[in-house]
């Protein structure tokens, strides 16, 4: 990229950073504005030789127009989501083990952030190991044993709780 032309974003971004911002979040929602305001600053960024003296206005109309394809990008996926709905409609939702058991929730927020998610991705989406590594971008060994620590780790906390672990023994057909 030229110098005269990243010095010149350089020199101009910072003033309409706040203006724009503040001229989206009243036309849409905080994500939304946050989303297009980036948008707009790419567009900037790309046609900084095109940026007039008095920026502003101009730049209003780059976040006008990057506001308007991102509200028809969002009815386009509520049309297909629509669609996929009609056709497809989804099962019912159930609550996670974790909205159903105290002890199990807090036992998961007990755990480190990896941990939990590797439980989740078992449990919950019931991937194997070779799948929960490609989730997580390590090796099938890696997830396995990983998993298989976080399991532990789990139903000791459990232990501690005084909580089930899930898996109790059946004392049926044994003596006492």
């Amino acid at each position: 990229m030229d110098e005269s032309r990243r010095e010149r974003f350089e020199q101009v971004a910072p003033g309409l950073i706040e203006p724009v911002r503040r001229y989206l979040a009243r036309r849409t929602d905080a994500a939304t504005a946050e989303d297009v305001l980036a948008e707009t600053l790419l567009v900037c960024w790309r046609r900084a030789d095109d940026l007039p003296p008095d920026p502003l206005p101009w730049v209003y109309g780059v976040a006008r127009m990057c506001l308007r394809n991102a509200e028809r990008s969002a009815r386009r996926q509520e049309r297909v989501a629509a669609k996929v709905a009609a056709i497809d409609p989804p099962a019912e939702a159930l609550p996670g083990p974790e909205e159903r058991d105290e002890d199990l929730a807090a036992a998961v927020a007990a755990l480190r952030p990896n941990d939990a998610e590797l439980l989740r991705l078992w449990a919950w989406e019931q991937l194997a190991p070779a799948e929960i590594a490609t989730v997580l971008g390590i090796t099938a060994n890696a997830a396995s044993i990983r998993l298989h620590r976080a399991r532990g780790k789990l139903a000791d906390l459990l232990r501690k709780n005084g909580a089930a672990s899930g898996h109790e023994e059946s004392r049926e057909g044994r003596r006492p």
